[in-house]
């Protein structure tokens, strides 16, 4: 097995030494050995490793991709692949979002011949907290959307709770949709007031298509990591 530097490491990704050494406190890289004066003796397996935790981080986020890579070199294989999942779902999640604002945009595009919208009634309002809960978010999250003026809940006639029925939580959904995308919430809310009042489509497109390529950029770049995290798994099997 090859003996590597700090440098040697750093030079295939164009980062610093200093950072493979991070890389390593942190523990995304396996522990290294040390010479008799102290200098980190890096190898393939930790080549291995820098190539998979380079690759987390456009396919999970810095967050995620770092908590992957301490599991796995931490030994909790499980632990990884449940984070691994946890963002495939989140992906999917994007995906099945994405086919509803598509929808939500032909139906617009509609609009001319006399076509309508409006979601379909098949839930019971929800509460402000049954919403959060269904999105994972605060309860000041949704406060904070409708203060500006993402969402207009209806109020209880009796108790003057909020009350949120089969429109506001599709403007709630596209809302959070968008907020992961860090788009800001005036636009946002500019967002959903088209599609409230069926006029003007042209910034609900341009999210949407900057969506899909984010969300298919995002999937290759899953595929390049699950590569590169199973080329490191090896290593670990058969270290020789």
């Amino acid at each position: 097995m090859s003996t590597l530097r700090p440098v040697d490491l750093a030079q295939e990704h164009g980062i610093s030494p200093q950072t493979v050494r991070n890389y390593e406190r942190d523990g995304f890289l396996p522990p290294a050995e040390r010479t008799a004066s102290g200098y980190r003796r890096y190898t393939d397996r930790h080549a291995a490793a820098l190539r998979a935790y380079l690759a987390m981080v456009p396919a999970h986020g810095y967050a995620e991709g770092g908590t992957i890579m301490r599991a796995v070199t931490g030994g909790r294989l499980d632990d990884a692949l449940a984070a691994v999942d946890r963002s495939h779902a989140e992906l999917l999640r994007d995906r099945g979002t994405l086919d509803a604002v598509g929808e939500v945009l032909a139906h617009l595009r509609k609009r001319a011949g006399g076509t309508d919208w409006r979601a379909p009634r098949t839930t019971q309002p929800f509460t402000i907290g049954e919403l959060a809960r269904r999105l994972g978010v605060s309860v000041a999250t949704i406060r904070a959307w409708e203060r500006a003026g993402v969402l207009a809940p209806g109020r209880h006639r009796d108790t003057d709770h909020r009350s949120y029925d089969a429109d506001d939580v599709r403007d709630a959904e596209l809302a959070h949709f968008l907020r992961r995308g860090h788009y800001s919430l005036e636009l946002i809310a500019t967002v959903v007031r088209q599609i409230r009042t069926a006029g003007d489509t042209r910034a609900l497109e341009a999210a949407l298509e900057d969506w899909r390529r984010r969300v298919t950029a995002r999937g290759v770049a899953m595929l390049r990591a699950a590569a590169l995290l199973s080329a490191y798994l090896a290593w670990e099997d058969d270290p020789s």
